[in-house]
């Protein structure tokens, strides 16, 4: 076992401080990975307020790059020294789902079995609810070996760390979920991280026309930057009205609705062309309610209405092709990295994230 330095929410609400976690020594199938970066995201914030469950105390953080440090009894997919990018689906291979050969969507994905705990003075220590299974806002973690993606140890940490969740859930809902493909026109609701992450990655696709929607002009240059052709600022015009005229007067081929609130999936399911693809992305609180309509247009429009989750991926195929494409220069992942901080530094990134003035801040270690 060793002591390390983490970022804790010890109460809903409450501001998170910087604590000194046990961490131990990896058992069978686990890992400890010396982290190297994380990525600061809106889930983090949702385990701080309580949105997910109540198992408080948490270790936050987990879009995380870094390297192994050492494994336990049982491992051979990674080994000390590997570079690798931290994930939250570690498939178990044996599931309904995985025996159907549809492993990105597994029900029974692996976390570490041993907890990391609190050096609070108690013999054992309070045991910690890592975030996602990971819990990354810290010096040291321990996670289930399957939980490790190894990739291209060239690849920039603070960068490729944001694949552990929200980038990759926007560039799956392009890729993945929302099978964009060469020619179509794309309309992505929102555009923070995860909406301009899938602008772009509806531009690796090939998609002809990208339309980018959003309040804020800030979100919306961003959006520009990672591949849109088109911007509609709904408080400025209605963005059905405008996805219809940008698209000769049908609507988008495939619609993203990356917000998750009922008045922008109701945008997005009028936004379509018929028989066209509505993706939901962003995440809704348990209270939203899918917005009235009639099943006559449910039925008369077609196609598919779908939710992505964490971008469809799988990430032993998914991660290292594309850091690849970032080595190439064909994904800007570093344009999603606006600051880099220190653990210390985590509650005011917080508020910045709120306040809509960063597309990533990344805890580099």
């Amino acid at each position: 076992m060793q002591q390390v330095r983490a970022v804790v929410a010890r109460a809903k609400g409450a501001p998170v401080s910087v604590e000194t976690i046990n961490v131990p020594d990896p058992g069978p199938f686990e890992a400890v990975v010396k982290v190297q970066a994380c990525g600061v995201c809106h889930t983090d914030v949702h385990y701080r307020e309580g949105g997910i469950n109540d198992d408080f105390p948490f270790l936050l953080g987990h879009e995380a790059a870094g390297v192994v440090e050492s494994v336990g009894e049982g491992v051979d997919s990674v080994a000390p020294g590997d570079f690798v990018v931290l994930n939250w689906r570690a498939v178990c291979g044996t599931c309904r789902a995985c025996t159907r050969g549809r492993p990105w969507y597994c029900f029974a994905t692996h976390n570490a079995d041993q907890p990391m705990t609190l050096a609070d003075g108690d013999a054992a220590g309070t045991p910690l609810s890592p975030a996602l299974g990971i819990g990354a806002f810290a010096e040291k973690t321990l996670v289930h070996a399957g939980q490790c993606t190894k990739v291209d140890p060239s690849a920039s940490p603070a960068a490729v760390g944001l694949l552990g969740c929200g980038v990759m859930a926007g560039l799956g809902a392009a890729l993945n979920t929302g099978n964009v493909g060469r020619g179509d026109s794309v309309a992505v609701i929102g555009c923070g991280g995860v909406g301009s992450a899938a602008v772009a990655g509806a531009r690796l696709a090939g998609a002809a026309k990208i339309i980018a929607v959003d309040v804020d002009d800030k979100k919306l240059a961003w959006a520009t930057g990672m591949g849109a052709t088109d911007t509609v600022n709904s408080l400025q015009t209605d963005a059905v009205a405008a996805i219809q005229e940008l698209t000769g007067g049908f609507g988008a081929d495939v619609v993203i609705d990356a917000v998750g609130l009922p008045e922008t999936w109701k945008q997005a399911f009028y936004a379509r062309d018929l028989a066209g693809t509505l993706v939901l992305v962003g995440v809704p609180t348990p209270e939203m309610k899918v917005p009235e309509l009639p099943l006559i247009d449910v039925f008369g429009r077609g196609g598919s209405l779908k939710s992505s989750w964490y971008g469809d991926c799988l990430p032993s195929r998914d991660f290292p092709m594309l850091v690849d494409l970032y080595q190439q220069g064909r994904l800007d992942l570093d344009a999603f990295v606006s600051e880099q901080i220190g653990l210390g530094d985590v509650e005011a990134a917080f508020d910045r994230m709120h306040h809509g003035d960063v597309l990533r801040s990344v805890v580099v270690l």
